[in-house]
């Protein structure tokens, strides 16, 4: 069982996506729990501020360390636990990671918005700080869906195909090679010859030929 808590402005980003595979199937099987803290509940003032200007000046809303801190601390930890802030200035999220997580009782997620969050949640607060990528996003949300599907679907039972995530892009250092089904031909756009052939060897051979380093 892993118990993801998402330290969110915005639960509802979470909710929908949740309630569909492998999410689904993880939580029937008993090994996925999510709940979310919304830490406008611990604004600063009765207004529910959570952010406020930069100092030193900037564009831009920060968002306030009491809020996050407060949040965070209601949550019961678990002892095989971390906790990870999503943040561009993170390290990049692999597939890797994401088996490291997977041997996690829970995470509990950080999510900022606006221009982010003090850099006293990174420094105090956060076992570890994650990036999905180098783009910016509006908030971390995104970014925690990705890093929890990830995580999820190498949970024991939660893929239809006993293995399958042991064939897939990333697992051995490339990129899974070119997939086809049916029709054989279409429009003039025809399936390797080498795949229609019976011949298991050669296609193991092709598909090996095709697969992608990962960069």
């Amino acid at each position: 069982m892993i118990n993801f808590e998402v330290v969110t402005l915005f639960p509802s980003l979470f909710e929908e996506h949740i309630k569909h595979l492998p999410f689904k199937k993880a939580q029937e099987i008993g090994l996925f729990r999510a709940k979310f803290h919304n830490f406008r509940e611990h604004a600063v003032d009765a207004r529910g501020s959570v952010d406020d200007r930069t100092y030193g000046g900037g564009v831009g809303m920060l968002l306030r360390p009491e809020p996050i801190f407060d949040a965070v601390s209601q949550i019961k930890r678990a002892e095989n636990s971390k906790i990870v802030l999503l943040s561009p200035r993170g390290e990049k999220f692999t597939q890797k990671k994401a088996h490291e997580y997977a041997k996690l009782d829970q995470i509990i997620l950080i999510n900022g918005r606006y221009e982010g969050v003090d850099a006293r949640v990174e420094e105090n607060l956060a076992d570890e700080v994650i990036s999905i990528g180098d783009y910016v996003l509006s908030g971390g949300e995104l970014a925690s869906l990705v890093v929890m599907e990830a995580v999820t679907r190498l949970l024991p039972g939660v893929l239809e195909k006993e293995g399958a995530t042991e064939i897939e892009s990333h697992e051995d250092g490339t990129l899974e090679y070119p997939q086809y089904t049916r029709p054989e031909d279409y429009k003039g756009m025809k399936v390797p010859e080498v795949l229609l052939s019976g011949n298991h060897a050669e296609i193991e051979k092709w598909r090996k030929e095709k697969s992608k380093p990962t960069q």
